[in-house]
């Protein structure tokens, strides 16, 4: 085990942890990443890596490794209920490009967290423990101490300048060493879903992104070619006893069907795997040299599908400022400064996209009409604020030696 040095370590070897592992290995830091699995493992299926997220990524070498595994799409096809044809197709790709200097792509979260761990395997001053059974840790005028129980049964003990808490919604770190809150169920289940290319030909354009709204519920489809299948989400009410024992999604009764929304229903079958939403709102990201990034610290519903960019822009605000700063008691308070406000707004955001996807008729009529008045290139504009941030520069931070 490292001495402490300039040794950090992160809790949690999901994509926002191994951002932020790989992001300070470049500067030279030495990371141990802990984790609880005894394998790389990410739930779900599909991911959307947005420009904001995608430069921080590219900076870390990992641009030809996406564009292999990954689809830019050329749009979003917007479905009303039982519409036989998009509203509106929401220009992406070279839009995209061309606007914000980087793409849009959609690809597999175990995809990106392969290429991550992969990445961060080519660095020796990267040690990944997997199958932790535990760890705790205590802040003191130096750094932190770590106990970690590992995968053997051996119990290790060291130090290092600062203990990151990567670890989720259900975090650790944040319930325990920081005595934040818990998350809260938002009445909400994602049900999601990967199906053959074949089973939906037909009904979605499979080189675009397809969003499907519904009263109470809506669908998000988006191919991904690199794995022949398609990757499908439905969102929809549930209580957490229905969603925890459901084989299924229970569906709003509707007098009338969506045709696109049966075909698409009856090829998933009894295939969904349901993931209830859960958000978290914690007054404390830090104390002392412990620290919370990604959603350990801002859990958000995925309407606007920014979590993991979230978690993915953290990393690359705070790690420079953990490299840089006289102390990593300072560096979170910066980071915390620098981050708070935006990853409320796109929490914010995300939630108002909730209300509008849902939205029963009579209003969603007036729903469409805006949506069609936006016209394709509409978002570019009105999500600018959040596609154009560079967490390499709009903090202002420099760069360290």
């Amino acid at each position: 085990m490292p001495g402490i040095g300039r040794t950090y370590y992160v809790a949690g070897a999901g994509i926002t942890g191994l951002t932020l592992a790989l992001a300070l290995a470049k500067f030279g830091a030495t990371v141990v990443v802990l984790e609880r699995n005894p394998v790389l493992s990410e739930f779900g299926a599909g991911l959307q890596v947005s420009p904001n997220a995608r430069r921080v990524l590219d900076r870390l070498g990992l641009d030809e490794t996406i564009s292999a595994h990954s689809l830019e799409p050329s749009g979003i096809d917007i479905y009303p209920y039982r519409r036989s044809s998009p509203l509106v197709t929401l220009e992406l790709g070279q839009a995209m490009r061309d606007r914000f200097g980087a793409p849009y792509a959609v690809m597999h979260r175990a995809d990106l967290a392969d290429a991550l761990y992969k990445a961060c395997r080519r660095f020796a001053n990267i040690d990944i423990l997997f199958g932790v059974r535990s760890w705790d840790a205590v802040s003191h005028a130096r750094g932190v101490t770590v106990s970690i129980d590992e995968a053997n049964g051996q119990s290790r003990t060291a130090r290092g300048l600062a203990l990151i808490g990567t670890d989720g919604v259900h975090s650790l770190t944040r319930r325990n060493l920081l005595h934040g809150t818990d998350a809260q169920y938002r009445g909400r289940v994602a049900w999601r879903t990967l199906l053959p290319f074949d089973s939906l030909a037909g009904q979605l354009a499979l080189d675009r992104v397809s969003v499907l709204f519904a009263p109470g519920y809506h669908m998000v489809c988006y191919p991904l070619p690199h794995r022949r299948q398609v990757n499908v989400a439905l969102f929809a009410a549930a209580s957490q006893n229905k969603s925890e024992t459901g084989d299924v999604p229970v569906l709003p009764r509707s007098s009338r069907h969506s045709p696109r929304i049966d075909v698409i229903l009856t090829a998933a079958g009894s295939t969904w795997t349901p993931w209830p939403l859960y958000t978290v709102e914690t007054p404390r990201w830090h104390e002392g040299n412990i620290g919370i990034v990604g959603d350990a610290a801002h859990a958000m519903v995925p309407f606007q599908a920014q979590g993991a960019a979230m978690g993915i822009e953290d990393a690359a605000v705070l790690a420079p400022l953990l490299i840089s700063e006289a102390g990593a008691e300072t560096a979170f308070a910066k980071y915390e400064l620098a981050r708070r406000q935006r990853v409320t707004r796109v929490a914010r955001t995300s939630r108002t996209n909730g209300t509008i996807f849902h939205m029963q008729w009579p209003l969603s009529i007036a729903r469409n009409l805006v949506i069609s008045a936006q016209g394709s290139q509409g978002h570019l504009k009105r999500l600018a604020w959040l596609y154009d941030y560079d967490a390499g520069v709009n903090q202002h931070v420099n760069d360290a030696p």
